[in-house]
């Protein structure tokens, strides 16, 4: 089956805008990420940081910065085992789906609510620092942009479907579309059902993976190892007592 004739059956099934929508886009921005980060590291490698404004200002950033980090680091855990495992293998492992769903929740709740409490405090550092505002480029406000629309989306559907409704089990929709993507046998119908908040949160997700390859995140992609196998940093010491000879005030002569 041709990704034509994939697109018009699932048009028929789900309409034009589904399959535009949880077909075409997931795969364009799965594209731009991939390709985004081949073309940053072959002619951005230099720019390839964080662009740290830590020397500007510091006791916001001890504050804000943990919590962001710690916080967005259980959410991609979360994500990743709610999306990636199937549920038969949770079930297989003696993890009952009431234990699952009430831990994901929790930790879902209070992990969501950090990432944004923290993001919320390095917003408020980067416009009302002087230094650090002048330091923000418009590429870092598109980003934060997207990235505060990702996860206030995210928090507000796991509220509004676990904490003020019934409950909602994406395991049996999302999840599978998710992976169903990634088969290269994408199903939209899938996503038909879903609520609108978990629809609005994977739009917000692929739009922020479409620009994260030309933003400061692609931080996250990368790990010091070369400082494992670097030579040693040779320090010279200027004590007169270490040294071969006290230094001399002046110039010093030199042999031609």
């Amino acid at each position: 089956m041709t990704w034509t004739t994939a697109l018009a059956t699932a048009g028929e099934e789900t309409g034009t805008g589904g399959a535009l929508l949880w077909i075409a886009l997931p795969y364009l921005a799965l594209t731009v990420f991939v390709l985004g980060h081949v073309w940053r590291y072959r002619y951005d490698k230099f720019g390839w940081t964080t662009r740290s404004s830590q020397l500007y200002e510091n006791r916001l950033l001890r504050i804000g910065s943990p919590l962001f980090h710690f916080g967005i680091l259980v959410v991609l855990l979360g994500h990743i085992g709610g999306l990636l495992i199937p549920k038969s293998w949770t079930e297989a492992a003696g993890i009952s789906e009431h234990a699952y769903h009430v831990t994901a929740v929790a930790l879902g709740t209070i992990a969501g609510i950090a990432t944004l409490g923290g993001m919320t405090i390095l917003i408020y550092r980067r416009r009302t620092v002087g230094p650090v505002f002048s330091a923000t480029t418009r590429n870092d406000k598109a980003m934060y942009f997207a990235l505060a629309a990702a996860i206030t989306l995210g928090l507000a559907a796991t509220v509004a479907a676990n904490v003020l409704d019934d409950g909602y089990d994406y395991r049996e929709t999302i999840s599978p579309w998710f992976r169903s993507v990634f088969y290269l046998q994408p199903d939209p119908a899938l996503m038909a059902d879903a609520p609108l908040l978990f629809q609005l949160h994977a739009l917000s997700a692929l739009l922020l993976f479409a620009v994260w390859p030309f933003t400061r995140l692609v931080h996250m992609l990368t790990a010091p190892v070369g400082y494992l196998t670097r030579p040693y940093i040779v320090y010279r010491s200027r004590d007169v007592q270490l040294g071969a000879h006290a230094p001399h005030r002046g110039w010093e002569r030199t042999i031609d």
